[in-house]
């Protein structure tokens, strides 16, 4: 009987440890995401544990174990830490590497507008579980190096260091001289002039090409005040004003414009031939016919041709008049009126 007794012993003790150990919480059952995990194994029934967040989230949570079950007594869920503005450069922009929010592990890379560099080591910011770390990056505009001219050269500018966009006019000391080169540069993205010091040079010009006419005696350069004699083709003519050899070149663009007469009256005027045409070239003639009782101008005509010549003018002016009488003449009339309208 003694057997059996100890035997029976042993098992009511193995129950009684099971049922102790199935009232424990085992810290591998907590499975809330982005939590430190929990100092111990095992918990026992009632024992309770607080769980922090990791390193760039915030929240917390404290459980509770009711007989081999967690129960949730405070639950602040873990999210992710937030940043403030990183901060704008001047004369620059940034923009997220990732995502739409300034969170922990959120990076921004700051660039320079155009015209300006970073002078700052560092491009970057990127948001920490105490905040943005690194500084805000600073952006200066580009330089371009010092002008230098010759005695004959005057520039106006900022000359010792032009910053990005800055321009430089040149001009000549001498007014009898011109600049050969451009006259006003500017600083360039790249912190280069947009082109070379220029010279100054003696005032000429060339013997332009002129569309329908020539150069009267042409040579090959024309020194300052010069005057350039041209002549235009047949049909062509000559603009008004004379050509003169300048600073900045002919004070006068030479050209020959084509000549053309225009018939601008239809007062009394019966019918064009040819019809609907108002421009006519030199050379060109129109035919006119003169309604009843009208006349071509100082004629007693009522049909006439006209011809538009090489000065662009009319042979004869094309208009149509009143038909009018002379002033009767007679002993037996008093009063004579100065013109009557001829009927008939």
């Amino acid at each position: 009987m003694r057997v059996p007794v100890k035997l029976l012993g042993f098992v009511f003790w193995l129950l009684f440890f099971n049922c102790a150990q199935s009232q424990d919480c085992l810290r591998e059952d907590i499975k809330y995401e982005n939590t430190e995990p929990a100092v111990k194994a095992s918990y026992s029934d009632g024992e309770t544990v607080k769980l922090y967040c990791m390193t760039g989230f915030t929240g917390v949570y404290r459980l509770k174990c009711e007989e081999g079950t967690w129960d949730t007594i405070v639950e602040r869920k873990c999210a992710e830490k937030k940043c403030s503005h990183p901060g704008d450069t001047p004369n620059g922009d940034f923009k997220l590497t990732a995502g739409s929010e300034f969170v922990f592990g959120a990076t921004v890379l700051y660039t320079c507008k155009k015209g300006f560099e970073m002078t700052s080591r560092i491009n970057q910011r990127t948001c920490r579980a105490q905040g943005w770390d690194n500084t805000v990056p600073v952006c200066e505009a580009v330089k371009c190096p010092a002008i230098r001219t010759n005695a004959f050269v005057n520039a106006s500018g900022n000359t010792e260091e032009g910053s990005y966009g800055d321009v430089i006019h040149f001009e000549c000391v001498s007014a009898d001289k011109k600049i050969d080169g451009s006259s006003d540069i500017h600083c360039t993205e790249t912190g280069e002039w947009s082109d070379s010091v220029p010279t100054c040079k003696e005032i000429t010009c060339a013997a332009p090409v002129i569309s329908n006419g020539f150069v009267v005696e042409p040579v090959q350069e024309y020194q300052k005040d010069a005057i350039l004699k041209y002549r235009c083709s047949p049909g062509f003519k000559a603009r008004e004003g004379i050509p003169r050899c300048a600073k900045f070149g002919w004070t006068l663009n030479p050209e020959c414009d084509e000549v053309t007469c225009e018939l601008k009256s239809r007062f009394g005027v019966e019918k064009i031939n040819p019809e609907g045409k108002t421009i006519f070239r030199g050379g060109e003639s129109v035919e006119i016919t003169c309604a009843e009782r009208y006349w071509i101008f100082g004629t007693k005509e009522t049909i006439r041709s006209f011809t538009c010549q090489e000065n662009g003018e009319w042979d004869h002016q094309p208009v149509c008049e009143v038909t009018r009488c002379e002033v009767p003449r007679d002993q037996h009339v008093s009063r004579p009126y100065s013109y009557y309208l001829c009927i008939g």
